[in-house]
């Protein structure tokens, strides 16, 4: 009967609301996106299973959306609610629903095929990258394997060869995606993947508009689009008859999200290539210690301009004369330089101006972090306490210290004494959209400013010949930050700054640190030796990837309050004991943010499963669950 009522459970989209209840004349499938009302707007939503009639009075859904989540995105994000504890409405809404097509019709009871299970092929014409023997060599061997990461030194030619094996799957019929940690990275890779497959690209990520995205959604319906390439966001486009997810930079902190739900792109395209059988390659010239722990791991150990490095250390702190020496020296030779800075944010630990080392926790070996108002340092992973010291413990050098300069300054510094040259600031705070980011960019390759000068955004996949100095400062803090992966991530810094310069040219890398015992083994040995020996290190102390972690937050008001709910916490999780392990817990590095006092619970297990299950019992507590986090403040 026409008029016969239907009543469903819809997920508000974009919302941690609970599933609510509404009425419908017409049959809906599950996954329609609907326009329902709620309170005195309307939202969308949408549409999980049928129900019986409820014992409650139901509005009417307002009105049927020509979009729709197809059964495999529903289960992925069914996976995402669970595993990184949010709502199922709030990992459904990190998808780009199908459009459906026109031969849809209310009450057939299912979603007709969508057009997008068809792909031009035939005006496609493919162009392929000549590879050299050494990449001939990584290609064929990763054309076998169902996951794998691509380990290959700066320079060597990594992106040609997912570029061939995207090439492949334009081929045989199917459609590609590449992910990038961040829009730093999209203009030279849109301008090589344009290059090879012209408008069979799109580029997406957040700062992409509203009409932008819908028009690509459409070029992928008509299977003009066959290539998504961009930031965390792509991962969520659908793609029909996936082939192939490029996750490049892999080891990359970008990947992972700071907000509900807090996943990891790299992980998630482990988990959503299994669902559409599609391959997945991981590549970095230095991956993540826990990459080349879990996966086959295909080498490129030359890069493909094999231009000589001459790697110096040189002492002090800030823009330094051998420094300004260096910049100036090779200004005056016509070249390009890079400089690296530190955000101010790593600085919150105390670290020694002459041996480099920051003061470690004496059951963790990780920094201890420093709380100058109250005057002590803490360990963030056991809670270990001590009042703040004036010497060094390892060669009792006074005064410690925990400031840097910014970008600015340095800029200002360089340019007064270097006449004529051009500084390109390249950080977070300079670089705010998409357009000065193009800009930035386009000036230093036209060389219309002579040096890069910025912080982490450096250290991105960025080609320039012309670089032939890398300046890098910082490295000692980084070094002892409080965070099991700090010597992991200064010698990957290291690693990715030195392989921006000596591309085309002979180069010099510039490190300016008080310990160069803790970098030179590394730089003769290679990054894999450091992974390997790292391996043993994270292998003895419990940490990953022998160990699942997991971080809970708690901000309230009062402070009172998160104390009372962190304690309620702690007692629920010990009935998990010993399976699961209190690393330990108290107020968070940074104790009050927005007006909100902060505790932190650390856990961790060696089953992944029941450091899960332990989490879900404590969930219903108002607290924020962060799985394998890769930020501790």
């Amino acid at each position: 009967m026409p008029d016969e009522q239907h009543y469903y459970t819809v997920a508000l989209l974009r919302s941690s609301a609970p599933y609510l209840t509404y009425a419908s004349k017409e049959v809906l499938c599950r996954g329609e996106i609907v326009v329902v009302p709620l309170k005195s707007t309307e939202k969308e939503a949408v549409v999980l299973e049928e129900v019986e009639a409820p014992d409650f009075e139901t509005q009417e859904i307002v009105s049927v959306t020509p979009k729709y989540f197809d059964e495999t995105q529903l289960r992925i994000a069914t996976f995402v609610s669970e595993y990184y504890f949010s709502s199922f409405s709030e990992a459904i809404s990190l998808f780009v629903p199908h459009r459906k097509s026109e031969s849809k019709t209310i009450g057939a009871g299912a979603l007709a095929p969508s057009h997008t299970d068809t792909l031009k092929t035939d005006d496609l014409i493919l162009k392929r990258p000549d590879l050299t023997p050494e990449q001939i060599r990584a290609y064929e061997a990763l054309k076998h394997k169902e996951r794998a990461l691509l380990f290959g030194v700066t320079g060597s030619g990594k992106t040609e060869i997912f570029i061939a094996r995207i090439a492949d799957m334009l081929a045989s019929g199917k459609s590609a995606m590449l992910l990038m940690p961040e829009i730093s990275l999209t203009p030279q890779m849109q301008k090589r993947l344009t290059h090879y497959f012209g408008d069979a690209v799109a580029i997406w990520h957040s700062k992409i508009t509203k009409k932008r995205k819908a028009q690509i959604i459409e070029a992928i319906a008509a299977g003009e689009v066959r290539i998504i390439a961009g930031a965390r966001s792509a991962l969520f486009v659908p793609m029909p008859k996936l082939g192939l997810i490029v996750v490049d930079e892999e080891h990359d902190d970008s990947y992972k999200a700071h907000t509900t739900p807090r996943y990891h792109a790299r992980d998630l395209a482990l988990y959503i290539a299994k669902h559409y059988g599609a391959q997945v390659i991981l590549a970095s010239a230095t991956p993540s210690v826990s990459s080349v722990h879990k996966y086959d791991t295909v080498m490129l150990e030359k890069p493909y301009v094999e231009a000589k490095k001459h790697f110096r250390f040189t002492e002090g702190e800030g823009i330094t004369a051998p420094i300004v020496y260096a910049l100036r020296e090779h200004y005056e030779e016509g070249n390009q330089s890079l400089l690296f800075l530190p955000t101010r944010g790593n600085f919150k630990y105390l670290y020694c101006p002459a041996c480099g080392k920051t003061h470690t926790c004496p059951y963790c070996s990780v920094g201890m972090a420093l709380h100058r108002k109250k005057r002590y340092l803490k360990c963030h992973y056991c809670n270990f306490t001590e009042a703040l010291r004036e010497s060094c413990a390892y060669c009792h050098h006074t005064p410690l210290r925990t400031e840097r300069m910014g970008t600015q300054e340095a800029k200002e510094i360089i340019e007064n004494a270097i006449e004529g040259m051009r500084v390109e600031l390249f950080d977070s705070d300079t670089i705010t959209t998409a357009k000065k980011l193009s800009d930035a960019l386009q000036r230093f390759e036209k060389r219309e400013s002579d040096l890069l000068l910025g912080t982490q955004m450096l250290s991105k996949g960025h080609d320039y010949p012309g670089i032939t100095l890398s300046v890098i400062t910082g490295l000692d803090h980084i070094m002892g930050a409080g965070d099991y992966r700090a010597r992991e991530k200064a010698i990957a810094l290291l690693f990715q700054i030195a392989g921006r310069s000596g591309r085309a040219k002979n180069a010099e890398v510039l490190i300016q640190c008080a310990d160069p015992a803790q970098y030179e083994p590394y730089l003769k040995a290679g990054y894999l030796a450091f992974v390997q020996e790292e391996l043993l290190f994270r292998e003895i102390g419990n940490y990953p990837p022998f160990v699942s972690l997991a971080r809970i937050l708690i901000a309230e008001k009062r402070d009172e309050k998160a104390a009372k709910i962190t304690a309620e916490c702690v007692e629920a999780l010990q009935r998990f004991a010993p399976d699961v392990e209190i690393v330990g817990h108290g107020r968070a590095p940074i104790e009050r943010i927005a007006g909100k006092f902060r505790y932190t619970i650390l856990l961790r297990a060696k089953a992944r499963t029941k450091l899960l299950k332990a989490l879900h019992s404590i969930k219903t507590h108002p607290v924020r669950i962060d799985m394998d986090p890769v930020e501790f403040s």
